[in-house]
């Protein structure tokens, strides 16, 4: 009997028109950027390729496109989105630095189904025939690129076409933005290093830092900043922001432990291998009997794993995150009801909540 299933199919995320928009934004700014950077030495063509490839190899534009519901639901139906479209595709470039270096931290060996930067790096070092580790030189050259990731978001939003004051506004929110994730991977790390000492409360606090700020809330509020308004929307913003990043990341613990790799392009069970102090591992721990808390501190072989995750089924935490993922989408929308926006923006916004935490990838 499968654990956890997830739900019967996985909802679109966002119109194939604002993804081929966005694709296409990055497409063009990022073949500039590479042909600039390597003419000044041939030896950055794979380090420019690299950075490249992390941004363009799949993912599901989800920031920017709640950046750009966030702009809609202030600007209204009528202006078209192309003035302002540098300003979301920027926020994938900020994805890229986040998880090329999410992935440095976790020594994470795939992610979306492709090796991850450190390791091309690394295996490119020993095909050159290179002297020194070529562990250190992948987890270097990886830190490097997430770095020009970061630069390329900056240069690409200072494209968007809007006034001045727009785009500062903008700015404050895209910085704030950048602190909260930092702070809550800082959270995340330490919490790897001092799981027992971890609560609930303060994981939840991580999701919000972590994911809810930077995935959902700050971009719904960075797209209201590029109108030149949004103050009257920010309230429910806020709110519904909150309420689904932190259900999106619950069910990012429930996909690290019962998905599909097919699907999440990452081994299952490394939350588990490491002891990570996710809500789910922390409910579980809760609600375990004394000898499936035992078990539940085990480490080690696949096996070994697939045990975890069976006591993690049966101690009753993953019905209690879903309840909770349920809860956090009703808030959300009840939010968007009181939202002063207009009824496309607030279909879009309901339909992304659901598609956004049902999801198997």
């Amino acid at each position: 009997m499968p654990l956890a299933p997830p739900p019967q199919r996985s909802a679109p995320l966002g119109d194939e028109r604002l993804r081929a928009a966005i694709d296409d934004t990055l497409t063009a700014f990022l073949r500039h950027e590479c042909t600039t950077l390597e003419s000044t030495d041939p030896a950055l063509r794979p380090f420019a390729a690299l950075a490249r490839d992390s941004v363009l190899a799949g993912g599901k534009r989800l920031r920017p496109t709640f950046a750009h519901w966030g702009w809609r639901g202030v600007a209204g139906a009528g202006p078209a989105d192309e003035p302002v479209l540098p300003a979301f595709a920027a926020l994938e470039l900020l994805h890229a630095f986040a998880l090329i270096h999410d992935d440095v931290m976790d020594g994470s060996v795939t992610r979306r189904g492709r090796p991850t930067a450190h390791q091309v790096l690394a295996a490119q070092h020993t095909g050159a025939g290179r002297a020194g580790p070529a562990d250190r030189f992948g987890t270097a050259g990886a830190v490097l690129v997430g770095d020009l990731c970061l630069v390329w978001a900056d240069r690409l939003l200072a494209r968007a076409e809007v006034p001045a004051t727009a785009l500062l506004a903008a700015r404050h929110c895209y910085d704030q933005m950048r602190v909260e994730a930092i702070a809550g991977q800082y959270l995340d790390v330490l919490g790897d290093a001092e799981p027992d000492r971890w609560s609930v409360d303060r994981a939840l606090r991580v999701a919000r830092l972590k994911t809810a700020s930077y995935t959902v809330t700050r971009p719904l509020l960075f797209g209201a900043a590029l109108t030149g308004g949004g103050a009257a929307v920010a309230e429910a913003y806020q709110r519904y922001g909150d309420a689904v990043g932190e259900a999106f990341q619950l069910r990012d613990d429930l996909l690290g432990v019962f998905g599909d790799p097919a699907e999440t392009g990452k081994p299952a069970g490394d939350d588990l291998r490491t002891g990570k102090p996710t809500v789910l591992l922390l409910l579980a721990r809760r609600l375990a009997t004394a000898a499936q808390a035992a078990e539940l501190g085990r480490t080690g072989s696949p096996g070994e794993i697939d045990r975890i995750a069976e006591i993690v089924a049966d101690t009753g935490a993953v019905a209690v995150v879903d309840a909770m993922i349920d809860n956090r989408v009703s808030a959300a929308l009840a939010a968007l009801d009181r939202a002063p926006i207009d009824g496309s923006t607030r279909a879009a916004l309901s339909a992304l909540a659901v598609a956004a935490t049902q999801r198997r990838s």
